[in-house]
């Protein structure tokens, strides 16, 4: 897929983060790259043979000092690469982004990879909740 197909994807997935979020990100710049680095990848103790899908870098938002000036922005990478390598399918692509945008985005709030993955369970279970409202019974 070409970059610019990939970053409607990236601003689709960023369009459906709920308004109350995106309201409260301040100062972070997301960006597409193609691969994560060899340096990347053993700065976040990625191990060999596993790759990553995004990288939250900066200072979380319950971490900032309220005197902080804005600076540099944070950012958030999201690897093209192995996210489309994942994906069987443009729709399971889609929602591979939303999903790694979520997780960055929930890193940029102060949450660990504990309380990212209980959230994600969760948006998980009503997500499938909402599948079975819209399923048309027969």
């Amino acid at each position: 897929m070409d970059r610019s197909a990939f970053d409607q994807i990236v601003e689709r997935a960023y369009q459906r983060i709920p308004t109350f979020y995106r309201r409260r990100i301040q100062n972070v710049a997301i960006v597409v790259e193609q691969e994560p680095s060899p340096e990347t990848l053993r700065a976040a103790s990625v191990a060999p043979g596993h790759t990553l899908l995004g990288l939250y870098q900066g200072i979380p938002a319950t971490k900032r000092p309220w005197s902080a000036s804005a600076g540099l922005p944070d950012r958030i990478s999201l690897y093209q690469g192995p996210l489309e390598r994942m994906a069987a399918s443009t729709a399971e692509l889609e929602r591979m982004v939303e999903d790694t945008l979520w997780h960055e985005i929930g890193h940029y709030f102060g949450l660990n990879e504990a309380e990212i993955r209980r959230a994600e369970a969760a948006r998980e279970r009503r997500r499938k909740a909402e599948w079975r409202r819209r399923k048309p019974a027969g």
